[in-house]
C-alpha cells in the first residue's frame, strides 16, 4: 500500500488538490480557477460536469505523475455546500448545480416549510432555522419550477459526494454536510428525519450516510478510467469545504474556532454539547460527538474581487496597497458587503450592498479600504452574535489564501478586536482532506493533528474606538437602508421576470 494522500477540494471560485504524506509534508498542489453562473438576481450555479468533474480531472493530471499515482494510498474530496445537483439514475446531472446560501432562489419554499413544520420544532430538531442556506428549499423549488428535472431526478448530490459517486459509485453523504440539509436531518438522532424528509423529497432515496473520514468505497474501473487515479484506492466520504479548512487547522475540539478567508468568510466554533441559535446555524462536526455553531458572511473576497474587476483588473496587490496606504476608516467611506444578500446573522436574501460617505476627494483606495472594513464589521457581527448563544472562542485560527497577506487579517483583528493565529499551512480545505484520507485509512491516529502556528495578529489599541463608532454606523447603516434594499431587490427580480 501506498503512503500518498489526496485531498481534492472544490471552492466557489476555484478547485484545489494537494498530495502529501502521513507527517503532514506536502508534496505537490495544483488550482484550478473556474467561474460561477448568475442567471438572475439571487441564483448562483456551477456546471456539476463542466466545473466540478473538469476541475477533478484537471487537478489529477496535473498534479500525479505514474510514479504518485501508483503510491497513493486514499483520496478525499470536500466542496462548497450545502448545494445541490439533481441527477438521473445513471448520476447525469439533470441541470446546473443549485449552490449554498448565495443562491436565494427558494424564498417562498422556505416560507411554505416554516407554515408546515413549525419554525420552533425546525430549528429543535434541525438545530439552524431556514434560510437560503437550507437544502430542503431547494428541493421543493426544483419540484416546483422545474417538473420535468424533479421527475428524471433519482438522486441528489453535493459537490463532495458527486465526485464521490463518480469515483466509487457510491451514494453517500457525510453527516456534517446531511446537518446542514434543514430539515432534513435531525440533529439529536444523528440519521435523517425520515419523515420531513419523505414529504419533501416526494420518493427520491437519501443517501446513505457516513463520517467525513470514514472510507465510502475505492475507486472503481469507470471511476479510474474518468479520472486517470489507480483502481482500487480507497474514498473517504469527505465533507463541507468549511469543514474540511477547520480540520486542517487543527479546529476540531471545544474552544476552538476558524476564520475562513475566501469568496465569503465563513466562521465555525467547535462544541461537545448541544447548543441552537435562531441566528446561527449549529451543525454535526467532522468527529462524532462534536457539534459546531456556525456563521457566514455571503461575501467577503467576493466583494473586493468586483471592485478589483470595475477597475479594469487591477492586480490585487497593487489594490491591497491602496487599501493599505489609506486611514483606517476609509476617510468615512463605510460599506454594507451585501452584494449577494447576507447569511447570518440577518438571514437576509434581498439585503443589498451599500457604499456610505462617498465624496469626490475618495479615491479607489478607500473604497478598497471600506470593502476589507466591511468584511472585518459583518465578522465582529457574528462573533458578537456566537458570544450571546452562550459560547466564547479560546482560540481563533485563520485559514485560506486572505489570511497568508498579512493586511487583510489585521483589519479584521483590528474591526472585530480579537487575536487570530496563523498556521504554517493555510493551503485549506484539500489539506484537511488530506489529513481525513490519511485519518480514514488508518495511516495516522483519529486524533492526529498537523498543524504549526507560525503567527499572531493582535488587534491594535490605537484603532479600536474608531472601530467601535465605525460598527455602530454599520448596525444602523443597514436598518435605515433595510426598506430601500428590499425595493430595490424586488425591482431586479421584475426586470428579469
Amino acid at each position: 500500500m501506498g503512503e500518498l494522500l489526496l485531498g481534492l477540494d472544490i471552492g466557489t471560485a476555484s478547485s484545489k488538490a494537494v498530495l502529501a504524506r502521513p507527517d503532514g509534508s506536502i508534496v505537490g498542489t495544483a488550482r484550478r480557477a473556474h467561474r460561477t453562473s448568475m442567471p438572475q438576481p439571487g441564483w448562483v450555479e456551477h456546471d456539476a460536469m463542466g466545473v466540478w468533474w473538469s476541475d477533478v480531472r484537471a487537478l489529477c493530471d496535473e498534479l500525479l505523475s505514474p510514479q504518485t499515482r501508483g503510491d497513493l494510498a486514499g483520496v478525499c474530496v470536500s466542496g462548497i455546500g450545502p448545494c445541490v445537483v439533481p441527477c438521473d439514475a445513471e448520476g447525469r446531472p439533470l441541470r446546473p448545480a443549485i449552490l449554498y446560501g448565495i443562491d436565494a432562489r427558494a424564498h417562498e419554499e422556505i416560507e411554505e416549510l416554516n407554515r408546515r413544520f413549525d419554525e420552533d420544532q425546525i430549528l429543535r430538531r434541525g438545530g439552524s432555522m431556514l434560510s437560503s442556506q437550507a437544502i430542503g428549499p431547494k428541493l421543493l423549488w426544483l419540484q416546483r419550477h422545474e417538473p420535468d428535472v424533479w421527475r428524471h431526478t433519482a438522486r441528489w448530490y453535493m459537490a463532495s459526494s458527486f465526485v464521490v459517486a463518480r469515483l466509487t459509485g457510491e451514494y453517500v453523504l457525510d453527516h456534517h454536510s446531511a446537518s446542514q440539509c434543514d430539515p432534513l436531518y435531525d440533529l439529536e438522532a444523528g440519521d435523517w428525519a425520515h419523515d420531513w424528509a419523505d414529504e419533501i423529497t416526494g420518493g427520491v432515496p437519501l443517501p446513505t450516510l457516513a463520517w467525513p473520514a470514514e472510507v465510502v468505497g475505492t475507486v472503481t474501473a469507470r471511476g479510474s478510467d474518468d479520472s486517470g487515479l489507480p483502481p482500487g484506492v480507497p474514498v473517504v466520504a469527505g465533507t463541507v469545504d468549511a469543514w474540511a479548512e477547520a480540520c486542517s487547522v487543527g479546529v476540531r475540539r471545544r474552544g476552538d474556532m476558524m476564520l475562513m478567508y475566501g469568496s465569503t468568510m465563513f466562521i465555525i466554533a467547535v462544541d461537545d454539547a448541544p447548543r441552537v441559535h435562531p441566528k446561527l446555524w449549529s451543525t454535526a462536526g467532522v468527529d462524532p460527538g462534536t457539534r459546531c455553531p456556525a456563521a457566514g458572511m455571503a461575501t467577503s473576497g467576493a466583494v473586493i474581487e468586483w471592485l478589483r474587476e470595475l477597475a479594469a483588473d487591477v492586480p490585487v496587490e497593487e489594490l491591497v496597497a491602496e487599501a493599505a496606504g489609506t486611514a483606517p476608516g476609509a476617510d468615512g467611506v463605510l460599506m454594507l458587503p451585501y452584494f449577494a444578500g447576507e447569511r447570518s446573522p440577518l438571514f437576509d436574501p434581498d439585503a443589498r450592498g451599500v457604499v456610505a460617505g462617498l465624496t469626490l476627494s475618495h479615491r479607489r483606495g478607500h473604497l478598497a479600504r471600506a470593502a476589507y472594513e466591511a468584511t472585518g464589521l459583518g465578522v465582529r457581527h457574528n462573533l458578537e452574535t456566537i458570544e450571546r448563544a452562550g459560547w466564547t472562542p479560546r482560540r481563533i485560527v485563520a485559514v485560506g489564501g486572505g489570511a497568508t497577506g498579512g493586511f487583510w487579517p489585521q483589519v479584521i483583528s483590528d474591526v472585530a478586536g480579537v487575536t487570530q493565529l496563523v498556521p504554517e499551512q493555510t493551503i485549506g480545505a484539500s489539506y484537511g482532506d488530506a489529513l481525513m484520507a490519511a485519518i480514514g485509512t488508518g495511516l495516522v491516529a483519529p486524533e492526529t493533528d498537523w498543524t504549526i502556528i507560525n503567527g499572531r495578529i493582535a488587534p491594535r489599541e490605537d484603532t479600536r474606538r474608531l472601530y467601535d463608532r465605525q460598527y455602530g454606523l454599520y448596525r444602523r447603516l443597514y436598518d435605515d437602508t433595510l426598506d430601500i434594499s428590499h425595493e430595490l431587490a424586488a425591482l431586479q427580480r421584475e426586470s428579469l421576470a
